[in-house]
């Protein structure tokens, strides 16, 4: 249910009700791109169902989703096109256009080709623990959080959240269990970890299904080189892999988590989400205090990946490469 997690703490005066929280979410529901929308994003039932309700109250958990759709306009169609239009002025005209007219042929290119150009969608879910003050975002990177959040905060501009921030920090206390072999219980090491040098260069090693009690690994990490990725199992239950930054990525339920379940329906929906949830938040409650427990800031620090966040527009302004640049 779960894949890849960013984690964040709730400020303790954001306190909402469910029904305000689907109110808000409601005024930015899900609409497919129009003609000329190169992306939209907005809220949809995180059940599936058509009219369902945008948010999930399970066993004290809520479950929301995101929806991001994008028109694909490859950068070699576009280039293609603005030599045809260049080609027909200076036939015409007798002249090449200059650079900023060839930047306006470009804008009208991508005009003319996004009602023709397929759409690529992806969701991203949205989990609430009210209880624990806990917000996480199944998010692939950084950038996908960081949009989700200000759509989050566009709807609901009370809310305050930011990265859980350790006492020790996830690169440090990686090499530690990397030297020892032994993380604090109840997490083992598994098979996978990546280093990374801080030199300009940056040399990589990587072990991929591969016994990490090496004394070359410890080596490595003598010599300066720092663990920036590492896999781990929780108590049996979850594998998952670390990140220096704190995500967790690769989350894998193991055998038994989901034994006995309800297969289909709503009654599976919320017995995966029941299950899945109450695995993972004493998961990271736990992972917390193996980092050495949680670094509180002042109320300043907590509000606002908030404030800037709200007056963002809601598609990324640079920390993405729009999908017609991306594949040029």
């Amino acid at each position: 249910m779960f894949k890849n997690l960013m984690v964040y703490r709730l400020a303790p005066d954001w306190q909402p009700a469910v029904a305000a929280i689907e109110a808000a979410l409601a005024t930015q529901p899900f609409a497919e791109c129009g003609a000329t929308q190169p992306r939209t994003i907005g809220w949809v039932p995180p059940r599936g169902d058509e009219h369902g309700a945008l948010v999930e109250a399970i066993d004290g958990q809520w479950l929301l989703q995101l929806m991001v759709e994008s028109k694909l306009v490859p950068g070699s169609v576009i280039k293609r096109q603005v030599e045809t239009l260049a080609a027909q002025i200076e036939k015409t005209t007798g002249r090449k256009p200059g650079k900023k007219e060839t930047r306006e042929l470009k804008d009208q290119a991508l005009l003319d080709l996004l009602p023709m150009a397929f759409t690529k969608r992806g969701t991203v879910k949205v989990w609430i623990s009210p209880a624990s003050r806990l917000l996480v975002i199944d998010a692939g990177s950084a950038s996908r959080a960081d949009e989700t959040l200000t759509a989050l905060t566009q709807v609901l501009p009370g809310l305050s959240a930011q990265l859980i921030n350790t006492t020790q920090s996830p690169e440090a206390a990686m090499a530690d269990w990397l030297v020892s072999g032994e993380p604090p219980a109840p997490f083992t090491i598994d098979r996978d970890c990546e280093l990374k040098a801080a030199d300009g260069e940056k040399p990589v090693v990587r072990y991929a299904r591969h016994a990490l009690d090496l004394p070359e690994i410890r080596e490595h990490i003598a010599a300066g080189k720092r663990p920036t990725r590492l896999a781990l199992t929780w108590n049996d239950r979850v594998s998952f892999t670390l990140t220096e930054s704190l995500q967790l990525k690769k989350i894998a339920f193991l055998d038994g988590v989901f034994e006995g379940r309800v297969a289909d329906g709503d009654e599976g929906f919320d017995a995966n989400a029941a299950i899945a949830t109450g695995e993972l938040a004493p998961m990271i409650g736990e992972l917390i205090d193996a980092l050495g427990g949680e670094q509180v800031f002042g109320a300043a620090a907590a509000t606002d990946v908030t404030a800037k966040s709200a007056e963002a527009p809601a598609t990324p302004t640079g920390s993405e490469v729009p999908p017609w640049e991306a594949t040029a």
